[in-house]
């Protein structure tokens, strides 16, 4: 039996059966299940160019776990669409767009693009599924990857797209070479590859990490990984041979055989430096110390030699330290800067800490990251004007921060409050957290419910960071089922605040008169985003000055008839797409009986119907209805649209006796003036039409719109809370009315020149400040449970400041995302640098002043997914302002730190002396 030729390859070529594409999905969907269970250190994946797997989803179907960000969006965009045609097969598998053409390895693995976007640039998937994909596609090239461990406590499993690449310099004649292997792998695995690459006897072979071309530590054989060794992504190492003389003789030799100095970082058990004395040339220090166990592969390193200060240029001014670029790593140099130009934050690590290192902290560093971050405060505010590199901080961020390893751009706010969190754990004070019970509010005073929060904050937390960074804030959460009220006091770190374009939304909605009183007009109001139904008719009614006696039904227009109507008042927003169209009807109060709506069709041939224009909607009153009551209702809602007749002609838009209800005289209405507009109406005699005789051509139909029936004056229409009814409009209809105003509804938000026109307009720190103040009904996937309902509601959340810090982070929430979209807002923020004045936005009456000065910013230029971070600081010696970008330090007028780069704005507070410092000035200048 033969079997005709199939576009399908053979599974396994072991069965003579086809393998279509929903087979390839159950196949592809079982591998990727079994691999998530079974995730071991190890396990290899493979890169596939995003390009090939999107082509192969949209032919086969996305299988469970394994969308790239293009089909998401697809299907996201199209998730209720009927799919009638079926994508191509795709050809071979081809990697051939990220593989990176500067593959100069001395082994066989392939390197791919950097800065490449996982889901984006290409997807990972599990070896068994390559092997498939392969078996039935071919191609390639393959990119296997291992997947690996990292963190410390509870490890996380990441798959290492771009393995560490080490630059290797043969000391005998100078030659470079590149090796890859794993921040994983060991030292005695360097060795290895080294060995065998260069063909030398590795008992002769001496490899230095040779960071910034200086022979800084010499790297013994050990299983000491590369990564807390400190190298770093295309740093070099170098390569001495030995010639006659036995390796371990030159244990502690250089290649000439002087003595090294090798100094142990963090021995077991030894005393490390904190601060307070010089550093003397071997490392120790005559300040106090304490003794601190390290059980880690990190207490085996050796100190670096570019943590030693060699170099220190005497005379020149401290604090004006560069941070040299590991590789894409400018978005903790920037935070890093703002951070140890904090003047109590210096003050701070610049003397004996020791004390205060908290080891045992499960919720800490083992106090390693504090020293790390002390050590290197230190050296920037030690070496003059010498750029540091911060590779020794570096690898405890890796250890303890799986999330900012590997060499990826990242966010400099979300390294900050990793930062101030780790700080603020590795030296807290409170050894034993004690247990506390947290008590309701039970309609108590907010001054004893803050206090009493505020002391058990305290209890389980006391350092540096709480001392100098942490508020408090009030947080007021409202049902809107049963109006219970929970009263919290909470700490915070830093504000994040949102731009008032990223809470609100922007939002066109067409307003109808119901009773034909008016001209249809379209209302642009703003509304939270997370708002419901009920809030955009609240705005619209202030838009449109809706009566005391009147209200508002929202509906759903598409394809010229109503969709759906919004009648539940706390439907959200979000259900309200930005390319929908939305209309409003003003209606009256009172008792409503029967629902009517008026649907257009224009004579497009003879006797075909088309629909068009916006559907009217309006409430009948009688009981029965005849169809001489619909006639009369048709009448009046249409009247607005009515032509006015002019017996004479003009050249402004005045044609034919009738003036244009559309004209540029009649449109050019602002949607905030409130009066009715309504056309006085006069019939034309040539018309033969007076109000209550019409040559209108009604026709019932149903909610499908498949049938309808000829209405006449006499009909009697069946009882029914809505009547939907056809309105054919014919030659003497579009005489008399003008049917623009039905045509053209706009959508609900256009994209376009309104969204580059914001981006020029400033905002104020202050608006930022108050759109965080704002109540907000909270989001549906962040539900609050109501102790008075017993469900989860979504409530309305008020936030108040109620204690603020000496030092005030505030971090501008430029960036967005969603599942399917990123976007960064360039907006300029217009922040205060002198007398931040915050007195009236806090809520305790403690008759204090909250007055804030700037001190740092933490800036970023360029798009989502990689840009630049630099940043500004004010050293308090001078009062002088310095851009910091990476190793360049440069000076800056206060003018230039202003920009629509600013992104975290440090700001500190005045002190009372300071505060009455300046009023003795004011006074004394008054005075003359």
């Amino acid at each position: 039996m033969t079997m005709a030729d199939s576009d399908f390859p053979m599974d396994n070529g072991a069965s003579c059966l086809p393998i279509p594409p929903d087979e390839e999905i159950r196949i592809v969907s079982e591998l990727i299940k079994e691999s998530e269970l079974n995730l071991k250190e190890g396990n290899l994946y493979y890169v596939i160019s995003n390009r090939w797997f999107s082509s192969w989803q949209k032919y086969a179907r996305p299988c469970v776990g394994m969308l790239s960000n293009d089909e998401q969006s697809s299907n996201s965009e199209h998730a209720n669409e009927v799919h009638s045609e079926i994508a191509a097969r795709p050809g071979p598998i081809d990697n051939s767009d990220i593989i990176s053409n500067e593959n100069n390895c001395d082994d066989n693995n392939l390197d791919i693009c950097r800065t490449l976007e996982e889901g984006t640039d290409y997807v990972l998937v599990p070896q068994k599924v390559w092997e498939r994909l392969l078996e039935w596609y071919k191609g390639g090239p393959a990119l296997p990857r291992k997947l690996i461990s990292q963190g410390v406590g509870q490890k996380q499993h990441s798959v290492e797209v771009y393995p560490l690449t080490l630059k290797v310099t043969d000391a005998r004649d100078n030659r470079k070479s590149t090796v890859k292997l794993s921040k994983k792998a060991t030292i005695s695995e360097l060795y290895e590859l080294v060995c065998k690459i260069k063909g030398v006897e590795q008992k002769k072979a001496h490899i230095w990490d040779y960071f910034n071309f200086s022979k800084n530590t010499l790297l013994t054989v050990s299983d000491q990984t590369l990564e807390d060794a400190n190298l770093t992504m295309d740093q070099d190492i170098l390569l001495e041979v030995s010639l006659d003389r036995d390796r371990s003789s030159h244990s502690g030799m250089d290649s000439v055989g002087n003595e090294l100095a090798l100094i142990p970082l963090e021995p077991p058990r030894s005393s490390v430096s904190i601060a307070g004395g010089p550093t003397m040339s071997n490392g120790h220090s005559t300040g106090s110390s304490f003794n601190l166990y390290h059980g880690t592969s990190a207490s085996s390193s050796l100190i670096s030699m570019d943590d030693k200060n060699d170099n220190v240029c005497r005379g020149e001014r401290d604090g004006l330290a560069g941070l040299q670029n590991l590789g894409n790593t400018c978005f903790m140099n920037s935070a890093l800067q703002c951070l140890v130009h904090t003047p109590p934050i210096v003050e701070y690590f610049l003397q004996d800490y020791g004390d205060d290192i908290n080891t045992d902290n499960p919720l800490g560093m083992r106090g390693e990251l504090a020293l790390a971050f002390g050590d290197l405060l230190r050296k920037l505010w030690s070496s003059g004007q010498t750029a540091i590199p911060p590779r020794v901080f570096k690898g405890k961020l890796a250890r303890f921060a799986p999330q900012f390893s590997g060499y990826n751009q990242h966010d400099s706010q979300e390294l900050l409050a990793f930062l101030l969190d780790g700080l603020h754990e590795d030296l807290n004070r409170v050894k034993q957290k004690p247990y506390i019970e947290m008590k309701d509010s039970d309609g108590r005073p907010d001054e004893e419910v803050a206090y009493e929060c505020w002391k058990n904050h305290m209890a389980r937390n006391d350092s540096l960071i709480v001392d100098i960074c942490q508020g408090q804030y009030k947080s007021t959460l409202v049902c809107p089922a049963c109006d219970k009220v929970s009263i919290t006091f909470d700490p915070f770190m830093y504000l994040s605040l949102p731009m008032p374009s990223t809470i609100t939304r922007t939002m066109t909605v067409t307003v109808f008169h119901g009773d034909g009183s008016g001209l249809p007009m379209p209302f642009t109001v703003n509304v939270l985003k997370l708002g419901c139904c009920r809030d955009l008719c609240t705005a619209l009614g202030t838009a449109c000055c809706l009566k005391s006696d009147e209200t508002l039904l929202l509906a759903k227009v598409y394809d010229h008839k109503i969709f759906r109507y919004l009648e539940n008042p706390l439907e959200p927003l979000s259900s309200i797409k930005d390319e929908e169209h939305i209309v409003a009807y003003r209606l009256k109060k009172g008792p409503r009986k029967t629902k009517l709506e008026i649907m257009h069709r224009d004579n497009i041939r003879s006797g075909d119907r088309k629909l068009f224009g916006s559907p009217l909607v309006t409430y009948l009153v009688e009981d029965p209805q005849f169809g001489a009551n619909i006639e009369a209702s048709v009448h009046k809602i249409l009247s607005p649209l009515r032509k006015a007749y002019s017996s004479t002609k003009s050249h402004d838009g005045k044609e034919d006796g009738f003036i244009s209800a559309g004209s540029d005289e009649q449109s050019n209405i602002s949607n905030t003036e409130c009066e009715s507009r309504t056309l006085t109406t006069v019939c034309s005699e040539q018309e033969g039409t007076s109000y209550g005789e019409s040559s209108f051509k009604l026709f019932l139909t149903n909610e499908s719109c498949l049938s309808y029936d000829p209405i006449e004056k006499d009909s009697l229409i069946k009882p029914s809370q809505h009547i939907r009814v056809f309105l054919d409009w014919t030659g003497s209809e579009h005489a008399l009315y003008d049917a623009s105003f039905l045509r053209d509804l706009p959508e609900v938000h256009k994209t376009g020149f309104a969204v580059k026109k914001t981006r020029q307009e400033a905002i104020s720190l202050f608006s930022c400040l108050e759109a965080f103040l704002t109540d907000e009904p909270l989001g549906p996937d962040d539900m609050w449970y109501c102790p008075g309902c017993k469900e989860h509601r979504q409530a309305t959340k008020k936030l108040d400041l109620w204690k603020l810090p000496e030092i005030l982070v505030f971090h501008l929430k430029r960036f967005s995302y969603s599942r399917y979209l990123k976007n960064k807002l360039d907006t300029f923020v217009n922040f205060p640098i002198h007398n931040l004045d915050l007195t009236k936005y806090v809520k305790t009456e403690d008759g204090q002043s909250y007055v804030y000065d700037l001190y740092a910013i933490s800036n970023h230029y360029g798009g989502l997914g990689g840009g630049h971070y630099t940043a500004y600081a004010k050293l308090a010696d001078d009062n002088k302002w310095y851009h910091f970008d990476d190793s360049h330090v440069s000076p800056v007028t206060e003018a230039e730190i202003k920009s629509s780069a600013a992104y975290v704005l440090f700001y500190q507070r005045r002190s009372k002396a300071q505060m009455e410092g300046e009023s003795q000035v004011h006074t004394g200048s008054h005075g003359q």
